[in-house]
């Protein structure tokens, strides 16, 4: 049966189960599936709808699963929350390929994975014989937050809490997330940015004065960030259904090569794409798209990672991350040496830099401006009538720089990670409009609407109207704290 292990060499393997239930390894690194299962069939994937191909992917994944136990999840999570009953569908526009990832209840990509996760702590908590309160913590830069807050609702025996980085969000996903409303949801925002928060979560899942609050209120943690393994393997699937789709579109011949263009902050969007390759789809390239904070297309060019600069606050704010921590799986994955992979990791504690060559395995580093991107909303919307959010078009704008360099004519496929209304302020200035103000000030949506002259999305309309429930704000020095005392408030209630 296949097993997980840690990049970092702690020694146990233990089942997909356990480690969804654990989300981050004692020893501080990730857990990965100590080898790639057999390749998929892709024959076969294409009349399944969304689900069924789902689960088709993910479980030689999770072979501690059964077939009802998976299957049931997968149908569960995608089904009449999303607003297409394609789940994810493929748009042809300015001659490419968008996958709309984007139609779930948070109109972001985050959706396709935390619809699921909730599902399979559930299961995963029976299996390992786990009665104890999970608690899940959780790192933003925008969408991850309102995702989990949204999967988890009135999930029994679970309490969410959310840590976003004050006035470095939009506005819609900070609203988003302050207006949640239940019993076991929580928001904190922190001052710092999301490096800040994701270093604090990844701390408090190891800290030993916080695991022994937690033992002693008879507690247990996971994550719902990109960290934990069952966000990554659900959204391998989304790679084998793009391929389908084309296929079934007569965009590609069964068995043809396809480039996928991913916007890239953290790592875990584009990893499931070299998951997918792993796993048998016939990528060519995975084009890295990055934004000004351009951090992880310089490591794919220089062979060098370094964090040693100014986060940058950008329009694309998923983008705006410095320390991508899923970049150590494929430092795993390609080295196999998790001894190298502990090293590499203390390096980049310690000096903020370390060296691995990861060329020959399908990425290609790209990165597009703020002016690039603004610019790419512009031309797409006036060749085809197509609106992008900010996110899907530095992807756009990489990509054109990337095929213009290149000379590649391969099929290619964007993926869209969210919904233009999401991002309102921007896409306006990159529709030309003369805006006044900053996107923190309201009716951004509205007037987006007006311009495009499609209405906004029901689960982002009014937000302005709803009930702020969520005020906390703590310094990023004292957060650590303020998690010792969330886990005694929580076991209240």
């Amino acid at each position: 049966m296949l097993k997980y292990v840690s990049t970092r060499g702690h020694e146990e393997r233990i089942t997909s189960s356990a480690a969804i239930l654990r989300g981050i390894a004692p020893d501080g690194g990730l857990y990965v599936p100590e080898e790639f299962p057999e390749k998929i069939e892709l024959g076969k994937l294409l009349e399944m709808d969304y689900a069924r191909l789902a689960y088709s992917v993910m479980k030689p994944f999770m072979p501690d699963f059964t077939e009802d136990e998976l299957l049931g999840c997968a149908r569960a999570a995608y089904g009449d929350k999303f607003d297409d009953p394609l789940i994810a569908p493929l748009v042809s526009a300015a001659d490419v390929n968008f996958l709309e990832l984007f139609h779930g209840p948070t109109l972001a990509f985050k959706d396709m994975a935390l619809s699921i996760l909730p599902r399979f702590m559930t299961v995963s908590a029976g299996k390992n014989g786990v009665s104890k309160k999970i608690i899940i913590l959780v790192s933003t830069s925008g969408d991850t937050g309102k995702a989990a807050l949204e999967g988890f609702a009135g999930v029994d025996g679970t309490a969410a809490l959310v840590m976003y980085p004050v006035g470095k969000v939009s506005r819609v996903q900070e609203l988003q997330m302050t207006t949640t409303e239940g019993d076991n949801a929580f928001v904190l925002g922190v001052e710092g940015n999301f490096d800040d928060c994701q270093t604090i979560m990844k701390r408090a899942l190891t800290d030993p004065g916080v695991l022994k609050t937690l033992e002693e209120r008879g507690a247990t943690f996971s994550s719902a960030n990109s960290i934990n393994i069952g966000r990554l393997i659900p959204q391998t699937a989304y790679y084998f259904y793009a391929y389908a789709l084309m296929v079934k579109k007569g965009a590609l011949k069964l068995g043809a090569e396809v480039n996928f263009t991913v916007p890239t902050g953290n790592f875990g969007n584009i990893l499931a794409g070299y998951y997918a390759k792993k796993m048998g789809l016939p990528v060519k390239k995975l084009i890295c798209a990055s934004n000004e904070n351009k951090v992880l297309s310089d490591f794919f060019n220089s062979r060098t990672y370094d964090k040693n600069r100014p986060l940058i606050m950008t329009a694309s704010p998923s983008m705006d991350i410095l320390v991508s921590s899923n970049l150590e799986r494929l430092l795993f994955h390609v080295s196999k040496d998790a001894g190298r992979v502990k090293a590499l990791m203390d390096s980049l504690a310690v000096t903020g830099v370390y060296d691995f060559d990861a060329s020959g395995h399908g990425f290609e580093g790209v990165c597009a401006t703020q002016e690039e991107m603004l610019r790419a909303i512009g031309d797409v919307f006036a060749k085809s009538g197509y609106v992008m959010d900010t996110h899907t078009a530095v992807a756009y704008a990489s990509y054109e720089k990337y095929a213009s360099a290149a000379g590649d004519k391969t099929p290619n496929v964007i993926l869209s990670t969210a919904s233009p209304f999401k991002f309102a302020f921007d896409v306006l200035k990159g529709l030309g409009e003369d805006v006044e103000g900053s996107g923190a000030d309201c009716g951004w949506p509205e007037k987006l609407a007006a311009r495009i002259g499609v209405a906004v999305p029901p689960r982002i309309s009014n937000l302005e109207t709803r009930t702020v429930r969520h005020t906390g704000r703590r310094k990023k020095e004292d957060a650590l704290d303020y998690i010792k005392e969330f886990i005694n408030i929580i076991q209240t209630r």
